[in-house]
């Protein structure tokens, strides 16, 4: 299957198709033609306190403390909850705070060359996707995990298409969509050209894309390629941005700031996500440790504060 076929006839009639279908959805503090109030919806990812080590609950309490609208959980933090008889407490605090639970952020090896170690894969997809189930969660993140280190195989796009589609099988008998996300470091699926042809040559109704600001510079994407998704198919866009220095090449995560202190052209980023009806869950992911050195609940205010200084 030919890349050029399906990004002229299958993307763009599920990508095209999904904007031009898009319909009255959140994007500033405005109202719509309708009159729907539209406004952004921020949430965290916990990696962004992840050097104080905090378990789930916390995480929570802190999230909603610091004013989050929603929280993307490890899955490594999930499965200790779990193990801890702590889920219903944790399903409990985010009702009573208000916030969601929206993408189980995991590392399954579902999409592994080797039909054995792809198979071993799938069974620890279907183990996160029940704990997401289970916190009545709707996306878990799904990235080339086991194929993103130098050294590892380069693996055709076309490959990656039936696998994709294998787990969006799984996550429709689980109740649970898994997202292809790409990473900018990444020897496969590095760019989100990439990723949207996977999405788009699997052929199910659900399938979508998980962006990220920092990947997106770090993999050489441009930001006008946000264009290509609709509302359906962006669902998450992690917000973080990137210094000057060091090379966009040898950049790693811990190299990424607070969204507006770095490079990125926030305002091409907005009026493109404006300009597409687009209302992902802008959630906050960054794995700066010279951040850690305040209070957990000090710093989700700050970046609350920052990705809302951004979008305003």
């Amino acid at each position: 299957m030919s890349i050029g076929k399906v990004s002229r006839r299958g993307f763009m009639a599920t990508a095209g198709g999904g904007l031009l279908a898009a319909g009255c959805l959140a994007t500033d503090s405005r109202t719509c033609a309708s009159g729907c109030p539209r406004k952004w919806r921020f949430a965290l990812n916990p990696a962004t306190v992840r050097g104080y080590k905090l378990d789930l609950k916390e995480q929570v309490r802190l999230a909603i403390a610091a004013g989050y609208d929603a929280i993307e959980p490890w899955l490594a933090d999930v499965q200790k909850a779990k193990e801890r008889g702590e889920l219903r407490d944790v399903k409990a605090m985010c009702a009573d705070g208000n916030l969601k639970m929206v993408d189980g952020i995991g590392f399954a090896h579902w999409s592994l060359p080797d039909d054995a170690a792809r198979a071993k894969g799938l069974e620890e997809m279907k183990r996160d996707m029940a704990l997401m189930a289970e916190l009545e969660c709707p996306f878990i993140a799904a990235p080339p995990f086991g194929l993103q280190k130098p050294g590892s195989p380069k693996v055709p796009l076309e490959d990656f298409i039936p696998r994709y589609r294998a787990v969006l099988e799984l996550g429709d008998r689980m109740g649970v969509t898994p997202i292809l996300e790409f990473w900018g470091h990444s020897v496969n699926l590095s760019r989100l050209n990439e990723a949207l042809y996977v999405a788009s040559a699997s052929g199910h109704p659900k399938a979508a894309v998980l962006a990220d600001v920092y990947h997106m510079y770090r993999g050489g994407s441009a930001f006008e390629g946000l264009r290509f998704l609709s509302p359906s198919t962006l669902p998450i866009l992690h917000m973080n941005d990137y210094p000057a220095q060091p090379a966009r090449e040898k950049m790693v995560d811990a190299d990424r700031v607070w969204p507006g202190d770095g490079c990125a052209d926030w305002k091409k980023i907005c009026g493109i996500l404006r300009g597409g009806n687009l209302s992902p869950w802008l959630s906050l992911e960054l794995f700066n440790p010279s951040y850690w050195k305040t209070t957990p609940l000090e710093t989700l205010k700050t970046g609350l504060a920052k990705m809302k200084q951004v979008m305003a």
